[in-house]
């Protein structure tokens, strides 16, 4: 769906201080981290804005807190117990960047954490199995501050007309293992979440949905620098109003290419295509059958800012599409590199939610293009202690979206972001 207003437009300065600390004893460590962020409106739907959306420091966010024990038993576990990143650098943990992203596109920006309980297992060398239980809910108890627009700001949402009530809680277990001299990696894996019933801000009363997702990936490794990526999914599950049926379908395939040309410079190339089954009979109060990808915690795409930030405009339901793009790109160092990604995007049916007025629309939704330079100011030396542990780096990220036909609007939509990190 498209945002309520294409005519709204935001610009402002963000701040956002973590503050964390670690113990550790022999194979064992404690963690936590505390989140704040302070926004300062510049433009605001054409307009100069002077106040703050959160005032410093309106609220205190517990975003991780966690114990944790590694290489246990000669190596044969790992665990991790409490609130979490669910991201590990770059991806999502447990190499499901198309399942498990956060539990809240809404907020996003602020936190990408979930309670849970993870441990892992490695039988052999060449293999492991991870299982894991999550749980989020909108009535985050880990957070101190009593600024009115604090109050219900929704920590699991899947779009902003959702209440801050939504429970939702769920596990799985993921087998991951190399074939043929580690040239076939792949992973088998199979994740349950299950929401419960909730009203949306609207009123109306959503059914308690429960869906698993059985999945596989495969990564053959053709030669040193070229290799493809295929993952398929099917969700099968049922929601609580007269026992209708949910699940639906994901894709994912890719082609990499990673020339070796310097020691330095390391470029790389893809080409992708990523389908979720859409559901053309799809109403407001979820009493039908649901043929659509549940997005289960991963409601954004993964390298696309504008449509993650656009659930503050009402895009939320990241589902019925037909995503394909080529990457370019190349790292040079720590923290330092260029990408840039292009590519169309369908309905993978036609439901006509993209007219505000449900009327026609072709399939077509539009193209989406993007470009991110990382740079590095000052990084630490290996070993760095006290002072010199100093970094400074940062990135400039540009997006734009051409509307298609599918939408009522050809009026194209921008994202532009400056980033500098201190960290020390």
């Amino acid at each position: 769906m498209m945002p309520a207003s294409r005519k709204e437009a935001i610009n402002q300065f963000r701040f956002r201080p973590r503050v964390w600390g670690r113990l550790d004893y022999e194979n064992f460590g404690l963690y936590t981290r505390l989140a704040n962020e302070v926004r300062e409106y510049v433009v605001k739907n054409g307009k100069r804005r002077d106040d703050r959306n959160y005032n410093f420091p309106d609220e205190v966010v517990v975003d991780n807190l966690y114990f944790e024990g590694m290489g246990l038993f000669d190596g044969f576990l790992d665990f991790r117990l409490g609130r979490q990143d669910l991201f590990d650098g770059k991806h999502s943990v447990f190499g499901l960047d198309h399942i498990l992203q956060d539990g809240a596109p809404y907020v996003g920006s602020r936190s990408c954490y979930a309670d849970m309980a993870r441990f892992t297992l490695h039988p052999t060398e060449d293999s492991k199995l991870d299982l894991f239980s999550l749980y989020d809910n909108g009535r985050n108890v880990l957070r101190f501050g009593n600024h009115n627009s604090s109050v219900g700001r929704p920590m699991n949402a899947i779009n902003p007309t959702d209440n801050p009530e939504m429970d939702e809680w769920g596990g799985g277990a993921i087998w991951s293992s190399d074939l043929f001299e580690k040239r076939l990696p792949y992973q088998l894996y199979a994740v349950h979440k299950h929401t419960e019933s909730y009203n949306t801000a609207k009123g109306v009363r959503m059914a308690e949905k429960q869906i698993t997702t059985f999945g596989a990936r495969v990564q053959p490794q053709i030669t040193d620098t070229f290799s493809f990526d295929f993952e398929g999914a099917k969700q099968v599950g049922s929601k609580s109003n007269g026992n209708k049926q949910a699940g639906g379908y994901m894709g994912y395939a890719a082609m990499d290419f990673h020339p070796d040309i310097s020691k330095q410079w390391h470029p790389y190339t893809r080409l992708s295509a990523y389908y979720l089954s859409g559901d053309k009979h799809r109403t407001d109060d979820g009493s039908d059958n649901d043929t659509a990808w549940d997005p289960m915690w991963a409601r954004a795409p993964n390298d696309s800012e504008l449509f993650q930030y656009g659930t503050l405009y009402g895009l939320g339901y990241w589902s019925n599409m037909l995503y394909t793009k080529w990457t370019l790109g190349a790292d040079f160092g720590a923290h330092h590199g260029v990408c840039a990604y292009s590519g169309p995007m369908w309905a993978a049916v036609q439901d006509n939610l993209g007219h505000a007025d449900g009327s026609g629309g072709s399939m077509y939704k539009g193209w989406n293009s993007a470009a991110r330079y990382d740079f590095p100011i000052r990084l630490a030396p290996k070993g760095a202690k006290g002072c010199d542990r100093f970094e400074v780096f940062g990135h400039v990220l540009a997006e734009i979206f051409n509307p298609g036909d599918y939408y009522d609007t050809s009026k194209p939509a921008y994202f532009l972001r400056w980033e500098l990190i201190f960290k020390f």
